[in-house]
């Protein structure tokens, strides 16, 4: 006669959660288990990514426990291959689709989602992301072109925000990007967006380009 291990099988979803195991530890692991599913349930009905120090609150947890929580659900689900992660993203945590499944996200989104940016649009928030704060006027300056509507446009869409103002004459109002620029790009802080070194041509083949350009046809 033989006996199965009443332990959690393979096809038991509970051993996939965080703190699992028998044993001595058997309690702390079922407690474990409730404090990953509650994070889970918090953040399944949340709209915006939800800090840490809230979770806490919420859990009465301290913030590292929930910090450590956090970590172990976003392994487990990119061992299983879920279709969804969870991320930290403009200084908290929210659940969204994994890159692995970028393609049929993109394509759901273009068929039935917002109108996309355009790429003036795209331009100068690109402008303002990295040079924050800054005026208006220096960003039409540093495009090149009146950037009085986008600019409004990605006020009222929620990308960018007025941060203070100019201490030079007239004082301007300074723009910078929002919490939702951060969660559309999926970054915890500005200081995650890409160096610009990486798309910036070295300074040789700018001075090469500004004489080729400048030279006069025939010379």
């Amino acid at each position: 006669m033989s006996f199965e291990d009443p332990g959690v099988t393979p096809e038991d979803p509970a051993g996939d959660l965080p703190g699992n195991g028998t044993g001595e530890g058997g309690g702390n692991a079922a407690e474990a288990r409730g404090e990953a599913a509650a994070i889970e349930a918090v953040l399944t009905v949340a709209t915006e990514p939800v800090p840490p120090g809230l979770l806490a609150e919420l859990l009465e947890l301290p913030v590292e426990r929930v910090e450590q929580l956090c970590a172990e659900l976003a392994a487990s689900y990119e061992a299983d291959g879920r279709g969804f992660a969870l991320a930290r993203v403009a200084g908290g945590y929210r659940f969204q689709s994994s890159e692995a499944y970028a393609a049929y996200v993109e394509r759901f989104v273009l068929d039935g989602g917002p109108q996309k940016l355009s790429p003036a649009a795209l331009e100068t928030l690109a402008v303002v992301a990295y040079k924050q704060p800054i005026s208006r006027a220096q960003v039409s300056a540093i495009r090149g072109v009146n950037v009085e509507s986008v600019m409004r446009m990605l006020v009222a869409r929620g990308y960018v925000q007025a941060v203070g103002r100019d201490e030079g004459p007239g004082q301007p109002i300074l723009f910078g990007t929002t919490s939702m620029f951060l969660e559309r790009l999926g970054l915890d802080s500005i200081e995650d967006l890409p160096p610009l070194a990486a798309f910036v041509p070295p300074a040789s083949t700018v001075e090469m380009l500004e004489n080729v350009l400048r030279s006069e046809p025939g010379e």
